[in-house]
């Protein structure tokens, strides 16, 4: 009498046929001819043969039918992720099991039970291309054979400890194929042990901070069908953003991206394919900026940024090195503080010490613009000062209220709701051209990112255009009635200096400049503005009056009183 495999195997197994599951004869892991798959044996109609064998099997539990493989493979590098302590030994345990399979170097019907091949008589192993098809390089899939355990746990910070049901452990506390998978049931598709909708699957495991509350896990956005589709590596995605989750982003199996398993190798591609307005909506089209002529480059690097950097220098521009994709959110702030957008992410503050995560916008700028070499002005100033920390510190002599609101008691120029007590964020001015673009600096038509029109060239025909930037905050009408400096008109509309030949705009720093010679961010362009007789001096004589000693265009100032 023949025994009927299947039956036996759940009554040892002690395992229910088709309770809370979909019977393995209608998955693609019934190999034999009744198989529903494409991939499936051509002469067996055994079902768990492929697998199982009531006698005489591989001493692995359970009751294994198969010889694991031979392979030497490679692992996922630990040390790009906060596991970094995981273990990096080659598979065991079920994994192994798995692997026999699905790695594609022993032959499908390669049975124990069997002298023969029994999946098409030829040998024939998992398809390479397949979604079965794993290889023997498994730096692109989850790590596997690794004790999770609480240790492991606390230093990551983001584990759950231990997991959650029905992720499992093995014997061993290790994190196998099986804590993710069960081969006898894909009621939840891709054989899952529950359904990872909102990442709920992840979520056993995995407690990021700051997920609950971020635009990515609570997002209704659905894809519009154009463009490159951003859920093309799951394999059956869902139909919104917050309901796919994780992976949005990360690929468990055969990513793009060995680093973090992230779906592409090129980081800023994990994000531009929803942030190109087919599925953030047309505000957070980021890729439209990006293509700009000024912006922050984040396509010239490539695998730089780490998640654990704790250094006051970036010398690299990638969208995560500005947002923190499990943070990010809308909540909205006033300057100086970081809105949502920025949550989660490190930066430098006015002192100069890391902080991760930041209270205040300026603090993410200073990570890359201050106490390094990145920051180089383009204009040659009487004093030189790239730090731009230092720029905006609150003892200078004069600065735009980045950080605190400025020294000037009076300054009649200023248009509602801008006043004297106002503190502006560094994306007030730089950020995009189009008011109905992104928030931020990502790309702008104008030089240094800026969000509006400033000519610094000598010689500029003065109009409402030319120095879009000033007036957006500053009345031009003001400006040229000369309500705060009676010269102002002169120097600005007769004589077209720009307004950069005297102002500098982020400040002069105290350790280089005073309160008499660099009031009202004075500080000249040298290619401007020159010396007379050796000196070059400008004195704040207090109530929007002043005098100069230099020669601009020719014209020679000896200490006119103005």
């Amino acid at each position: 009498m023949k025994i009927n495999i299947s039956l036996l195997l759940y009554i040892l197994l002690g395992i229910p046929a088709f309770v809370n599951s979909q019977p393995i004869v209608n998955t693609k892991h019934n190999l034999s001819v009744s198989g529903p798959g494409s991939v499936k044996s051509t002469i067996e109609t055994e079902v768990c043969v492929f697998c199982h064998t009531p006698h005489n099997s591989n001493p692995q539990i359970p009751l294994w039918n198969r010889n694991n493989s031979s392979a030497i493979y490679t692992i996922y590098d630990n040390s790009i992720s906060n596991t970094f302590n995981a273990n990096t030994g080659q598979p065991d345990g079920s994994s192994l099991l798995c692997l026999s399979c699905h790695d594609g170097t022993v032959a499908l019907g390669n049975v124990l039970s069997s002298s023969s091949d029994i999946f098409d008589g030829a040998g024939t192993k998992m398809p390479a291309g397949s979604r079965g098809h794993l290889g023997i390089d498994l730096s692109d899939d989850h790590p596997i054979s690794f004790v999770f355990d609480a240790a492991l746990a606390t230093s990551d910070g983001q584990l759950r400890y231990p997991p959650v049901y029905p992720a499992t452990l093995d014997v061993n506390s290790k994190v196998q194929c099986s804590s993710c998978h069960n081969a006898h049931n894909n009621m939840y598709g891709k054989f899952l042990v529950a359904s990872n909708e909102y990442s709920d699957l992840c979520k056993k495991c995995h407690d990021m901070q700051y997920w609950n509350n971020s635009s990515h896990s609570t997002s209704s956005a659905t894809w519009n069908g154009s463009g490159t589709n951003p859920w093309a590596h799951i394999e059956t995605p869902f139909p919104t953003v917050s309901q796919n989750a994780c992976e949005n982003c990360h690929q468990p199996h055969s990513a793009g991206g060995k680093v973090r398993l992230l779906k592409s190798s090129l980081e800023e591609n994990n994000c531009l394919d929803c942030h190109n307005g087919n599925v953030a909506q047309s505000s957070k089209d980021i890729a439209t900026e990006l293509a700009k002529p000024y912006k922050h480059d984040v396509a010239g690097y490539n695998l730089i940024h780490n998640p654990n950097e704790t250094t006051s220098f970036a010398s690299h521009v990638e969208c995560e090195d500005c947002h923190n994709p499990h943070a990010a959110n809308s909540a909205l702030a006033s300057a100086p503080y970081a809105s949502g957008k920025l949550a989660g992410v490190g930066g430098v503050n006015q002192n100069g010490s890391w902080v991760k995560p930041i209270s205040n916008e300026y603090e993410l700028c200073y990570k890359c613009h201050a106490d390094n070499a990145l920051s180089v002005s383009s204009t040659t100033r009487q004093i030189e000062q790239n730090n731009t920390r230092l720029e905006f510190d609150l003892d200078n002599p004069s600065y735009h209220p980045v950080v605190g609101a400025g020294k000037n008691p009076n300054s009649p120029s200023l248009i509602p709701p801008y006043s004297e007590s106002s503190i502006i964020y560094c994306t007030d001015c730089h950020a995009s051209n189009d008011s109905n673009s992104p928030a931020g600096p990502h790309g702008s038509i104008y030089p240094r990112i800026l969000k509006y029109r400033y000519e610094k060239a000598d010689y500029t025909q003065e109009s409402s255009s030319t120095y879009e930037l000033c007036y957006s905050c500053h009345s031009r009408t003001s400006i040229l009635s000369n309500v705060s400096f009676k010269k102002h008109s002169r120097h600005i509309v007769n004589a077209k200096a720009p307004c950069n030949a005297c102002h500098d705009p982020h400040g002069i720093s105290y350790s280089q400049g005073n309160s008499t010679n660099n009031s009202h961010l004075i500080n000249f362009d040298l290619d401007i503005v020159k010396p007379l007789m050796g000196q070059l001096i400008y004195e704040d004589l207090g109530n929007g009056r002043g005098r100069c000693y230099l020669t601009c265009h020719g014209k020679r100032h000896r200490r006119y009183g103005y």
